[in-house]
């Protein structure tokens, strides 16, 4: 669910920087959002795949998706499962590449002649999409095939759980929340005094979307199926919903403080990209410790891929976002409180 959780969040945060200038008049630049991302993303992005291709061409590894799919963010519209791919978790990273590409042209579009009957068709017809989608995969394909066999098992991740056009729901949700926000505060402000009701109805969709696709995965019958097809919906919606609850200071859940939430948000981006690699090194260069799965192993793979996840973000994330405030019209922000702000992912 982390993945789930960071598509509404990101949908919430890129949707309100987009929404509010224009509902102030303003206006919104494609290639200035572009170049944005791009500071955002790619240079941290780019220096962990090179670590990657220096490996492979050193130790001579061929478990490594093809690099034009990483270059051009469609690894996940090829995704293989089964085999032991190098860097193959960079896909929700290519759901998020093809989400920022696609919603400024919808804002803009939408904004030309903007009507809350057009915006919610749109919303309609994407979230719509992505269940009938999941559902012709199921009917044709995963129906047809043993159950928990390793060919439904790949069809799965490789058909429903991987590519973009079957996981917008989550960034739907988020975007859903930003509008409501911008457009319609006094809806915002309804719903944030009945937040006791909205954080219950939250809890009880994502447990329901737990108990839905369990077993989707080895199953094409019964609760599983419901799962496969509505199960993403379900859990965006709730997630959303406790989302919409945490933004707000006013609430329990708004005023609830993590000791280092903070420091894992800002280095959230770079322990992404390369928390899976430390925890394989961790495990082949330090097996002593990493063979009893106990709090031991526990505490070293977390200080392990924290550590790295800070050099890489003191390293070559931070400076790029400083690079970027200082070629960038932009009012100054520290860039710390920034990288907690904007996901990368």
């Amino acid at each position: 669910m982390g993945v789930d959780l960071f598509f509404v969040l990101s949908g919430y945060l890129i949707g309100s920087q987009l929404l509010r200038p224009l509902s102030r008049g303003e206006r919104v630049s494609l290639p200035a959002f572009y170049r944005k991302r791009a500071y955002r993303i790619l240079p941290a992005y780019l220096v962990v795949l090179l670590f990657y291709l220096i490996w492979n061409v050193r130790h001579g590894s061929a478990g490594m998706s093809p690099l034009w799919e990483f270059v051009t963010f469609t690894q996940n519209l090829f995704y293989k499962y089964g085999t032991e791919y190098q860097f193959d978790h960079v896909w929700s990273l290519c759901v998020e590449e093809h989400f920022y590409l696609l919603l400024p042209v919808m804002v803009l579009w939408l904004a030309r002649r903007p009507a809350l009957w057009k915006t919610a068709t749109v919303l309609a017809i994407f979230f719509g999409a992505g269940i009938a989608l999941r559902g012709y995969e199921l009917v044709h394909d995963l129906r047809h095939l043993p159950p928990g066999s390793a060919q439904f098992v790949a069809h799965y991740y490789e058909r429903i759980y991987s590519p973009t056009y079957t996981r917008l729901d989550g960034l739907l949700a988020g975007v859903t929340l930003a509008l409501i926000r911008t457009y319609r505060p006094e809806w915002w402000s309804a719903m944030l005094r009945k937040a006791g009701v909205l954080s219950v109805a939250g809890c009880a969709l994502v447990g329901c979307a737990v108990w839905m696709v369990a077993g989707s995965t080895e199953s094409a019958l019964g609760v599983a199926a419901a799962g496969t097809v509505f199960g993403f919906s379900v859990l965006a919606v709730g997630l959303a919903l406790l989302v919409a609850v945490a933004s707000d200071s006013s609430t329990l859940l708004g005023r609830l403080r993590v000791p280092g939430a903070k420091l894992v948000a800002t280095l959230a981006y770079s322990l992404y990209l390369t928390h899976r690699e430390v925890a394989r090194v961790d495990s082949v260069y330090l097996h002593g410790v990493m063979s009893t799965r106990d709090w031991r192993s526990t505490l070293l793979v977390a200080v392990s891929c924290l550590a790295m996840a800070g050099v890489l973000y003191l390293g070559v994330e931070r400076p790029f976002l400083m690079l970027r405030d200082r070629r960038e019209p932009r009012s100054s922000k520290n860039v710390d409180v920034e990288a907690r702000a904007e996901p990368a992912l």
